[in-house]
C-alpha cells in the first residue's frame, strides 16, 4: 500500500468532512495520455478516442494513475498553519505565524494535526500566516482517504449522481433554490460542478472536455 498527498480546495475538505465528497476528477497530463497511446500502438490497450472502454484497457489505463491504484490511500492537502499550544509547553512560540520560519523549529512532539488550524474549518476572524496546501507536509494532514475505484473517462461523461458523489449540491456550492445563480447555473448537480470546475480550472478547460481521471474513495475510520 501506497500513501500519496492531494489537495483539495475548502469547499471539497468540507465536503469530504460531511461524507458528502466520495469522488475526484483531475485531467490527465499530457505525459499520461502519451504512456497511453504508446501502449494502444502497440496492442496493449485500446487508444482513448477510439471509444472502446473495455475492462482491459481500463485496467491498463489505472497503471498510469498518479495517486494510486486501489487499495492504496491518499492524505488531504488543505491551506493550514501550525497553533502553538496555549499552555507555555512550546516555548518557541515566536514560530507561530512567522512565515520565515522552518516548519524544522516545530518541536517534534507537536507535529500533529491537534495542533494546527485548518482554515476550511476555521470560523473565527480572518488571519494571516497560512500555509498553502501545496506546503502541508504529512504530519499536519487530518484526513486520509483509502482509493476504492479508478477509471478514465471524458469530463464531460460525469452522470448527475457522481456530480453528487463531488460534493455538488446547493449547500456545497453556498446557493439557495430559486436565487438568480441557480437560474443561472442551473438545477442539477452536474451543472453545480461544471460550474466548481470552470472556477478552479477556467472556461476553457470545461470546453476542451479533457479526459479525467475518476477516484473514488472512502474516509479512513480513526484519522484526525
Amino acid at each position: 500500500m501506497k500513501e500519496r498527498g492531494i489537495i483539495f480546495n475548502a469547499e471539497m475538505v468540507r465536503a469530504v468532512l460531511e461524507g458528502r465528497k466520495t469522488q475526484t476528477r483531475r485531467m490527465l497530463s499530457p505525459r499520461q495520455l502519451k504512456m497511453i497511446d504508446a501502449a494502444a500502438s502497440i496492442g496493449e490497450c485500446y487508444p482513448l478516442e477510439s471509444g472502446h472502454q473495455h475492462e482491459n484497457s481500463q485496467s491498463y489505463y489505472r497503471e498510469c494513475c498518479p495517486f494510486g491504484a486501489v487499495g492504496d490511500r491518499v492524505w488531504v492537502r488543505e491551506t493550514w498553519m501550525p497553533d502553538a499550544p496555549r499552555d507555555g509547553s512550546w516555548a518557541d512560540v515566536s514560530f507561530y505565524g512567522c512565515k520565515g520560519s522552518p516548519l524544522s523549529m516545530i518541536p517534534e512532539r507537536y507535529r500533529k494535526p491537534e495542533h494546527c488550524i485548518h482554515r476550511a474549518s476555521w470560523e473565527g476572524s480572518e488571519m494571516v500566516g497560512w500555509t498553502p496546501s501545496i506546503h502541508m507536509p504529512r504530519w499536519a494532514s487530518r484526513i486520509t482517504l483509502e482509493i476504492i475505484g479508478v477509471r478514465v473517462e471524458r469530463l464531460w461523461d460525469i452522470t448527475e449522481e457522481d456530480a453528487k458523489a463531488e460534493g455538488c449540491t446547493f449547500e456545497a456550492l453556498r446557493l439557495k433554490p430559486g436565487t438568480r445563480e441557480v437560474e443561472e447555473m442551473g438545477h442539477t448537480a452536474v451543472s453545480h460542478f461544471g460550474g466548481l470546475w470552470q472556477s478552479i480550472y477556467g472556461d476553457e478547460s470545461w470546453q476542451a472536455n479533457p479526459w479525467v481521471w475518476v477516484i473514488e474513495f472512502k474516509r479512513v475510520e480513526g484519522d484526525a
